[in-house]
């Protein structure tokens, strides 16, 4: 029997600051993103609610019991929480503001857990497991520069309490709602070895490892220059569950003058693109962004974290890593089969001659190349 792949979209590409705005986003583009993905058929969706929507959600009068509702009315159903955007992820300049709060700071455990009150009440009948996207800890030289306040101690103080309040949660709903940290270039956990060294560490707790395990992004795996089924078996070795698979690509080039000048068409000030360059000595130059990587121009392989069109092998003169997911696909095929989003956010930003018209559209080639992804890496689709 092959695995069932549950597949979603991620819906931070939409702007959510509200939960107004949520609902007017996703009336607008998630209802035509089904009916031509899913016509007739219910779309999943990872969703992203901020702070204050989620805030907002939880002290309306039955506010979770319309909300699903009014989901269920428009043929979306909720497989997983998107828990790493904070505040507004569509401001004119987000860059490292989204990274804040970070885990040692009690507000981010806080918005973790009322995400995981909501997604327990929000996920189809029958669901066993359901994923929270998070932070991985924070970005790095926050921690370096704020002290002993936001050290890597309390941060997993922070998700050892939370782990306890998701057991509860699932003694009360019968669904085990996990908190999944997401690996990202430039913060405390940018590569598996760094995940390993934290569980082996820190959240070594039976009850700890049961609700905290990792969301594998394969675009910023792919910039760290990791080799995708290699990180997955590591975690696999250590115990350490993969509770989601974020399905995305990052940018990759050689470094030729004519590559870098169309490479510069993709600095833009709202999102962090970290950048990794891989010399011929097998060293690797690590830059916060794009713009620092510009002005040094190292020589080697470079790889930009700009989540881009996951069908897309090509960009101009410009690759992606897309040839990178179906080996991620086929890893995940061995393990207990994680969430499947489908996460590139930054459709709004790409340069103007390379967004589609229709978002919605553009996300439904996304959503077919992935089903099809999916099914040749032995996996039935559902979703």
């Amino acid at each position: 029997m092959k695995p069932i792949a549950e597949l979603a979209y991620c819906t931070n590409v939409h702007p959510g600051e509200t939960l107004a705005r949520t609902k007017a986003m996703l009336d607008q583009h998630a209802v035509r993103v089904r009916a031509l993905s899913r016509p007739g058929a219910t779309l999943g969706i990872g969703l992203w609610l901020s702070a204050q929507s989620a805030r907002e959600l939880l002290t309306e009068h039955e506010g979770i019991v319309r909300f699903r509702a009014w989901l269920e009315d428009r043929g979306l159903a909720v497989r997983t929480i998107n828990g790493f955007p904070y505040g507004d992820f569509h401001g004119e300049t987000v860059k490292t503001r989204v990274y804040h709060p970070h885990w040692a700071d009690p507000n981010r455990s806080m918005f973790t857990l009322d995400l995981a009150k909501i997604l327990a009440a929000l996920v189809e009948p029958g669901t066993r497991t359901a994923s929270i996207s998070t932070v991985p800890l924070g970005w790095r030289t926050d921690f370096t520069n704020e002290g002993c306040g936001a050290s890597a101690g309390l941060a997993a103080a922070q998700l050892e309490w939370i782990a306890g309040k998701l057991s509860e949660i699932e003694d009360a709903t019968g669904i085990r709602v996990t908190i999944d940290l997401e690996p990202e270039p430039g913060c405390i956990l940018d590569r598996a070895e760094h995940v390993v060294a934290l569980f082996d560490q820190c959240l070594n707790t039976d009850e700890t490892r049961t609700h905290i395990g990792v969301c594998h992004d394969i675009c910023h795996s792919a910039v760290m220059f990791e080799e995708q089924d290699e990180a997955l078996a590591l975690y696999a070795r250590h115990a350490i569950r993969v509770g989601k698979m974020q399905v995305s690509a990052a940018l990759s080039c050689h470094g030729s003058p004519k590559e870098i000048a169309e490479l510069a068409q993709f600095s833009e000030s709202r999102y962090m693109h970290q950048t990794c360059v891989l010399a011929g000595t097998g060293d690797i130059r690590f830059f916060e962004d794009l713009d620092p990587a510009l002005e040094s121009m190292p020589d080697g392989f470079w790889r930009t974290h700009f989540h881009v069109p996951v069908h897309l092998d090509t960009i101009g003169r410009l690759g992606t890593t897309a040839r990178e997911i179906p080996s991620a696909l086929i890893a995940a095929s061995h393990i207990d089969p994680p969430c499947f989003e489908v996460e590139t956010y930054a459709w709004t930003v790409l340069p103007p001659h390379l967004r589609e018209l229709d978002l919605a559209s553009g996300i439904a080639k996304e959503l077919a190349w992935t089903r099809a992804a999916l099914a040749n890496a032995g996996f039935e689709v559902d979703g």
